[in-house]
C-alpha cells in the first residue's frame, strides 16, 4: 500500500504535494477517508526489546473507509523528496492497539477526499487532506515516474499555493512531531 491506500509491500512511492489555499469544491463522487496516524517513539535497540514492541519504527495508521470498514497498516519510508522508499503492510487492530501508545505525542488525524481524475490516457487519484488540529489542507497525488506531468484538475487548480514535494517539514511525521512550519 502506498500513502494513498493503493497497494501492498514495498516498493518506491512517487508523490507530489501542494499545499492549498483555501477549499476546493470536490467533486461528487470523491472516497472519503478518516484517517488517524501516529509515529512509533525510538525504542531501545537490544533484540529483546525490538521483539517485545513488535515494531522498531515507522508510522501506525487507522484508516475508516467510505461504510464504516476499519483497516490499520504499519509503514516505514526512507528517503526525502518526490521519490522515496515505502513498505507497508497491513495489520491486525490487536497489533496496533497493541504498539499505538508508543506514538503519543506524535499524531494526526485528517480527513482525505481521494477523486480519480483521467489525465493524458491514464487515471491519477488526487489525495485532498484536511488536518483536524492544524490550520492546513494539501494536495498530493502519486505518478508513475518523477517526469510524469500531472496536470491540475479544473475543480483543484484555483486553490493550489506552494508546491512542498521537496520540503521536509510538510512531511506528516514532521506535521505530527513539530506542527505547522
Amino acid at each position: 500500500m502506498s500513502a494513498s491506500g493503493g497497494g501492498a509491500g514495498a516498493g518506491r512511492e512517487i508523490e507530489r504535494v501542494w499545499t492549498l489555499s483555501a477549499r476546493p469544491s470536490i467533486p461528487a463522487g470523491a472516497e472519503v477517508w478518516e484517517i488517524e496516524q501516529g509515529y512509533l517513539a525510538p525504542i531501545a535497540a537490544d533484540e529483546a526489546s525490538l521483539a517485545k514492541a513488535g515494531f522498531p519504527e515507522g508510522r501506525l495508521r487507522r484508516i475508516v473507509e467510505p461504510g464504516g470498514r476499519e483497516r490499520f497498516f504499519h509503514t516505514i519510508k526512507r528517503g526525502s523528496g518526490v521519490v522515496r522508499e515505502e513498505t507497508e503492510r497491513e495489520i491486525t487492530r490487536e497489533e496496533f492497539d497493541a504498539a499505538w501508545p508508543r506514538t503519543a505525542g506524535r499524531r494526526l488525524a485528517k480527513t482525505r477526499h481521494r477523486v480519480r481524475e483521467a489525465v493524458a490516457g491514464r487515471e491519477l487519484v488526487w489525495e485532498i487532506d484536511f488536518f483536524h488540529d492544524l490550520p492546513l489542507a494539501m494536495a498530493e497525488v502519486e505518478l508513475p515516474d518523477e517526469r510524469a506531468a500531472c496536470p491540475f484538475p479544473a475543480w483543484l487548480a484555483p486553490v493550489i499555493a506552494v508546491e512542498v514535494s521537496e520540503d521536509a517539514r510538510y512531511r506528516n511525521a514532521a506535521l505530527a512531531m513539530y506542527g505547522m512550519p
